[in-house]
C-alpha cells in the first residue's frame, strides 16, 4: 500500500493508510497510547489500544524512544477534537530505525545550545513553521516576479570587487595568486542585466564580514534583487510595497496554521494595506525632535531611529531622500538638492527595522566616475560598471530584500537567526 502524507489525511478518512514518518511524542495510558506522529507535512495523533496489540507489544509500542522512524498502519478517522480534524487508529506498528537518546528534550535549552544542534532543532513545531513561512515568501516573490514578467538571472558569488564598501568583504583566494570576494550583493550584476532584459531580479545568497552580534544581523543571509530599466525612484517604491504586500497576502492565505503554532499576531499582518505610508527622510527626522528623541540630521538611521518611525504606523513606512553621504556611490543624488540621494528604505513595524533598501542608480557616467573616485574605488575594478553608461545608459533603478529579516516581521520572531536553516554568525560556523 503506498504511504499517505499527513497534509493528505482529510481526503483519507475511512481508508486504511499507512504512515512513515518520526515519532515526535506520545502519551499513555494503561489500555491506550497516543503516538504523534510527524512526517515533515504535519503531525498526526495516532491510537494503539492494548486489546489490539497484546500486554507485551502494546509495551514495546510504549518504550520506542522519541524521534525513531517508524511506519504505521490504521485507519484513518475524521475527529473535530484532533489536530488538523483527523486521527488515525493503528493495527500495525514498525520500526525503522530506533533512535539513541534525543539530545533535544522538552525542557528549555540555552540558544547556544539549540544553535550547536541546529540539525536537530530544526524538527521542532516552531522550526518546521518557520521554515514553512520562508518557502512561502520565496515562492510569492518567484510568483510575483514571473506574473509580472521578470527574468531571473543568477549573480555571481566570486566577484572581483566591493559593490558597498571594502571593510565587509570576505577575501577568498582564487587562482594565480588572484583575489576575490563573496558577493554582498547581485544589484551591480542585475543592472548589467536589466540593460539586456528591462526588468529582472536575483534571489540568493550574499556575505556581510560586518562583526556584529545584534538580532537583525546574518554573515551569510538570502537576498532578492530586483532591477527595473527605464525606472525612478517612485517606481521602485511602487514595486517594493506591491511585492511586500502581495508576500504578506500569500502568508497569511496559505500559512495561517504555520503563524498559529508560532503564536503570531495575526491581526497586526491583517493590518498592512495598500498604500503603505511614505515619509521624506528630512519630515521624519523633523517629527522624532519634535517628540524628543534628538537626531542631527545627516546621520543614517540607527535601529532605535527605525523602531520610533515605524511606531507611527501599522503598515511598513517607505523613508525616502536620504543624506547622499550615508549611502552607496552609485546611488543618484536628487537633482533639486544635491545632499539628499533618490534612495528609500523600508521599515517593518513593530521594531522590525529595515528589510528594504534600494533606489534609483546614477546613470551618468561622468557622475559616477566622480563618485568611484570620491569613494577611493578602483575605476579599473568598476571598468565593465562604467561600460553600462557608456553603451545606452537609462534611468533605472531596484532595491534590496532581506529574506530572512521579512520572515522574522512575518512570523513575529525575536532574532533572524532562526529565520535561516543554518545560520552563520560571527562565532557561529557549526553544524
Amino acid at each position: 500500500m503506498a504511504r499517505t502524507r499527513v497534509r493528505d489525511l482529510p481526503a483519507a478518512t475511512g481508508n486504511e493508510v499507512v504512515l512513515q514518518g518520526w515519532l515526535y511524542n506520545r502519551r499513555s495510558s494503561k489500555k491506550m497510547h497516543f503516538l504523534q506522529l510527524r512526517d515533515g507535512s504535519g503531525i498526526v495523533q495516532c491510537i494503539v489500544t492494548k486489546d489490539d496489540f497484546g500486554d507485551d507489544e502494546f509495551l514495546k509500542i510504549g518504550q520506542i524512544p522519541y524521534e525513531s522512524a517508524i511506519q504505521l498502519t490504521g485507519t484513518a478517522h475524521g475527529d473535530d477534537r484532533a489536530p488538523g480534524g483527523v486521527e488515525v487508529h493503528i493495527s500495525g506498528v514498525e520500526v525503522i530505525s530506533r533512535s539513541e537518546e534525543y539530545p533535544i528534550s522538552k525542557q528549555d535549552h540555552g540558544p547556544d545550545f539549540l544553535l550547536s544542534h541546529r540539525h536537530l532543532w530544526l524538527r521542532s513545531r516552531k522550526q518546521v513553521a518557520l521554515m514553512r513561512i520562508r518557502d512561502e515568501v520565496i515562492r510569492a516573490i518567484r510568483d510575483s516576479m514571473h506574473d509580472r514578467g521578470f527574468t531571473c538571472i543568477d549573480a555571481p558569488i566570486f566577484t572581483p570587487s566591493s559593490c558597498e564598501g571594502t571593510s565587509t568583504l570576505f577575501e577568498v583566494d582564487y587562482f594565480d595568486e588572484e583575489k576575490a570576494f563573496l558577493t554582498q550583493s547581485g544589484q551591480l550584476y542585475m543592472e548589467a542585466a536589466a540593460m539586456a532584459l528591462g526588468d529582472v531580479y536575483c534571489l540568493g545568497p550574499t556575505f556581510r564580514a560586518e562583526k556584529s552580534k545584534t538580532r537583525r544581523h546574518l554573515t551569510e543571509f538570502w537576498m532578492f534583487e530586483p532591477e527595473m530599466a527605464f525606472a525612478d525612484l517612485d517606481d521602485v517604491m511602487n514595486l517594493a510595497e506591491q511585492m511586500l504586500s502581495t508576500i504578506v497576502e500569500r502568508v497569511l492565505q496559505n500559512r495561517r496554521e504555520d503563524l498559529e503554532v508560532l503564536e503570531r499576531d495575526i491581526e497586526k499582518l491583517k493590518a498592512v494595506q495598500l498604500p503603505f505610508p511614505r515619509i521624506s527622510y528630512d519630515d521624519a527626522v523633523k517629527r522624532m525632535n519634535e517628540e524628543g528623541h534628538s537626531f542631527e540630521w545627516g546621520g543614517d538611521l540607527g535601529a532605535p531611529d527605525e523602531a520610533i518611525i515605524s511606531s507611527w504606523f501599522p503598515s511598513p513606512v517607505m523613508v525616502h531622500g536620504y543624506p547622499e553621504a550615508v549611502k552607496a556611490f552609485y546611488m543618484k543624488r536628487d537633482l533639486d538638492d544635491p545632499r539628499v540621494a533618490r534612495g528609500v528604505d523600508v521599515l517593518a513595524p513593530e521594531g522590525y527595522g529595515e528589510i528594504i533598501g534600494g533606489g534609483q542608480r546614477e546613470d551618468d557616467l561622468e557622475v559616477l566616475l566622480e563618485r568611484i573616485q570620491q569613494h577611493q574605488l578602483s575605476e579599473e575594478d568598476f571598468r565593465w560598471y562604467l561600460d553600462l553608461r557608456r553603451f545606452g545608459s537609462v534611468p533605472h533603478g531596484g532595491f534590496g530584500l532581506g529574506v530572512e529579516r521579512t520572515v522574522c516581521w512575518l512570523a513575529g520572531i525575536e532574532h533572524v537567526r532562526e529565520c535561516i536553516p543554518f545560520p552563520r554568525m560571527l562565532y557561529r560556523l557549526y553544524p
